[in-house]
Parts: C-alpha cells; sequence; structure tokens
C-alpha cells in the first residue's frame, strides 16, 4: 500500500439543509403550524434569511443538519486529534481486526502518511522514510507471526508496534454547528498541518451543498481578531483572502 493521500467524500447530508435550518429558526418566532412554515420556506428563498441567523450567531438551529464524511489517506495521529471534537459520531478502521497484511500490499507495507517537512529535505529523506516504514511491517511481520497461536487477537498486540504514520479510514458525521466550530480551530494556521488540511477539504465540501450556513467558516480571524494572543501567526489578512477567494 505504501504511502497515502488524503480523500474527503461528503457521503450524506440533510436533504435541502439551509431549508431545514431555516424552518427551525422561524419556528421559534411563529405561531404557524409545522405545515404553514414548511410551504412558507419552500416558496421563498431563504438565502438572506439564513445570513441574518449566521451574522445572528443564532445557531442553535444549525444543529437541525448534518453531514457524513468518508476520510482516507490520514494517520492515526490525527486521529486522536479529531476524535477530541466530541459532538460527532466516529467509525474508524480498526488496527485490532483488520490486519496489516504486507501480503496484500503493492509494495509490501502498511498504508502511512509522508509529512510534509520530510518531504521538503528531499528525495533521500523521503526513501529513508519509506525505509523505516518497510523496517516497522518486518517487525509486525514477525510479531503477527509469534503471536499466531492466539488467532485475530495476534493483531491486537502486534499494532503495539505500529507507528502515528500509519494510515486509517474515518467515517464522521458532525451537525452545522459543531463543523462551524470544527473548522474555526482547524483551519487557524496554528492547527497541525494534516488536521488543518482535512479541514478545508471538509469546509469545500459543506460549501457546495449549504453556501450561505457555511459563507463565513473558516478560522475564527475571518470574523474578528485573532483570537491566538502572542500565539498568533501574524498572517490575518492573507488568511482572510485565502478563504474569501
Amino acid at each position: 500500500m505504501g504511502r497515502r493521500e488524503l480523500r474527503v467524500e461528503l457521503l450524506r447530508y440533510t436533504h435541502e439543509p439551509e431549508e431545514i435550518v431555516a424552518m427551525g429558526a422561524k419556528l421559534c418566532y411563529s405561531a404557524a403550524t409545522i405545515e404553514e412554515l414548511k410551504e412558507g420556506i419552500q416558496q421563498n428563498d431563504q438565502r438572506e434569511f439564513i445570513r441574518k441567523l449566521m451574522n445572528m450567531e443564532h445557531l442553535s438551529p444549525v444543529e437541525h443538519a448534518s453531514f457524513t464524511f468518508g476520510i482516507e489517506g490520514v494517520s492515526r495521529s490525527l486521529l486522536a486529534q479529531i476524535t477530541r471534537h466530541r459532538i460527532a459520531s466516529f467509525s474508524v478502521k480498526s488496527q485490532r481486526y483488520v490486519k496489516e497484511d504486507s501480503s496484500r500490499n503493492v509494495d509490501g507495507t502498511f498504508g502511512y502518511i509522508i509529512p510534509p517537512r520530510i518531504e521538503a529535505l528531499g528525495p533521500e529523506y523521503v526513501q529513508e522514510f519509506e525505509r523505516q516504514m518497510k523496517t516497522i511491517q518486518k517487525w509486525y511481520d514477525f510479531w503477527v507471526e509469534k503471536l499466531e497461536e492466539a488467532g485475530e487477537a495476534a493483531h491486537e498486540d502486534a499494532r503495539f508496534v505500529l507507528p502515528n504514520a500509519a494510515e486509517t479510514k474515518i467515517m464522521v458525521t458532525m451537525n452545522g454547528r459543531e463543523l462551524l466550530h470544527f473548522f474555526r480551530l482547524r483551519c487557524c494556521n496554528r492547527a497541525q498541518w494534516e488536521i488543518r488540511r482535512l479541514a478545508e477539504e471538509m469546509l469545500k465540501k459543506v460549501k457546495a451543498v449549504a453556501p450561505n450556513i457555511f459563507e463565513n467558516a473558516g478560522p475564527a480571524c475571518l470574523m474578528g481578531p485573532c483570537p491566538e494572543g502572542p500565539m498568533s501567526c501574524g498572517r490575518a489578512e492573507e488568511v482572510r483572502r485565502k478563504f474569501k477567494d
């Protein structure tokens, strides 16, 4: 399998998410029945109302819209970060039950992620990283063989030698409000490079289906001063241009 690249797919999302959000918001202030609200929403363009809602930061109705992503080509290191977002649902490829079978992989190793800073050192350092991954695969195979009498349980112990670079696959579901919070934190230049790259790809996907909800989504400095204080990257204007393009 060898080197793996990030791939993000928006698998499912609430049908007409902006209509659902608009209905939730209007229900709070209307004596109309659900059917009357539904008809009114469908008959009128909700773009300006959604923008007003977002500017007011009336975000509880945004929780009615949910988005499910299929994610490949990310490391176990990223997994440790993204699961800190507790208002989300996760399904993760198991290292306990899924064997990192070198015989099924073209280059004889498990899937792994190469950090950009290592790539930037040049081809010889990338080759060294790849050599190290192949060595770890041999260690893993050694322990699977030694523990074979344990059957499937051999994998759960052999995995202890696998690195943070090992690739995993994730399915993630978040509601719209949690996504806005996720983007605020993880699109920031101060976020670790891998989860920042993932967040930016996820943002592109949801903007395509709910453009008014996520019109101003991104790092905190898009809509105000940088909250990082002395730890700021100092590039707020550059960041704003990037996310407005």
